[in-house]
C-alpha cells in the first residue's frame, strides 16, 4: 500500500496574558477568518525557529520586542484544515518591551485585551480550543481530525 507522506505547515501564535486577560486580534481583509479573533501569529519561514518566528511576528504585528529567553512553548496543536495540515506552536511571553499597537491595520481591525473568562464569541474555534488547552496546562492537542 502506497501512502502519501503528510506535509505540514508550521505556524506560531503569541500568547500574551496579563491580569487574567489575553491579547487577541481581529482579522480583516485577508480572505481567511476575517471578522474573527485570533492571536498575533505567523508562518515559520525557511531557516527560522518557532521562537525566532514569534520574535519577528511580535515586532511586525504588535510593535513589541520579546527576548527569546522570555518565551516558552506552552502548547502544540496538530491541526487538520480543509486544504492543509498544520503544526501550531502556542508561545507565551512573560515580558516584552514597547507599547502594543496594531502595525498591520490592513490585516487587523482590532487588537485588544479580553478576560480569559469572557472571550468574544467570534474567536476562531481552534484558537479558542488552544486557549482552553493552555489554561488546563495541556501540552499537546489534535484538532479537525474527526
Amino acid at each position: 500500500m502506497d501512502i502519501e507522506k503528510q506535509r505540514s505547515y508550521l505556524a506560531c501564535y503569541l500568547v500574551l496574558i496579563k491580569d487574567d486577560q489575553i491579547l487577541l486580534l481581529k482579522r480583516a481583509n485577508t480572505g481567511y477568518e476575517d471578522g474573527n479573533y485570533s492571536m498575533v501569529a505567523g508562518h515559520i519561514d525557511g531557516g527560522e525557529t518557532a521562537i525566532g518566528t514569534m520574535k519577528r511576528e511580535a515586532k511586525e504585528e504588535a510593535g513589541i520586542e520579546i527576548n527569546p529567553d522570555d518565551m516558552k512553548i506552552v502548547h502544540i496543536m496538530h491541526r487538520n484544515a480543509p486544504d492543509r495540515n498544520y503544526i501550531d506552536f502556542f508561545i507565551v511571553a512573560n515580558k516584552w518591551t514597547g507599547e502594543i499597537k496594531n502595525l498591520e491595520p490592513q490585516k487587523c481591525d482590532d487588537l485588544s485585551w479580553f478576560y480569559l473568562s469572557k472571550l468574544p464569541n467570534n474567536v476562531i474555534p481552534y484558537v479558542k480550543k488552544a486557549i482552553e488547552n493552555i489554561n488546563s496546562k495541556e501540552i499537546y492537542s489534535e484538532y479537525g481530525f474527526e
